[in-house]
């Protein structure tokens, strides 16, 4: 099932900031995307219906296993790409602005060749992205 990019970019953002903080708030959200708080409650409640998200009494958001599945695929490439750009020459910062746009477009199959190249020509000084 294909969902939209911005969906994904919020799974992506929810993903990230619970690996950083321990738990994840809608105004945690809005802060990292630079978005609305009424823009990402309308999102939290478009994910919450199609059964990515959960929100607790306390208002902490949790992916359900779906919602796990989809925003550890995006981080996944999100690393392995950056990981290609910089060793690439890129700087950083733009290495991961180019790896958010690319992300969402790339083939399965395009993105299998990448981390086996991965594998084979940078071998241990990528930051492991490509191993997962």
């Amino acid at each position: 099932m294909r969902i939209y990019e911005s969906a994904e970019d919020y799974l992506e953002a929810i993903l990230v900031i619970r690996e950083r903080r321990g738990m994840v708030r809608s105004i945690d959200i809005a802060n990292e995307l630079s978005f609305s708080k009424p823009s990402v409650s309308v999102a939290m409640k478009k994910l919450r219906e199609s059964g990515y998200i959960e929100m607790d009494g306390d208002g902490y958001i949790h992916l359900l296993p779906d919602g796990e599945r989809i925003a550890g695929s995006v981080y996944e490439r999100h690393r392995t790409l950056t990981d290609l750009f910089v060793y690439l020459g890129v700087s950083q910062e733009v290495a991961a602005h180019d790896a958010c746009k690319v992300e969402h477009d790339l083939s399965q199959e395009t993105f299998e060749k990448i981390k086996e190249h991965i594998r084979q020509v940078m071998g241990n000084t990528a930051s492991g992205a490509a191993e997962n």
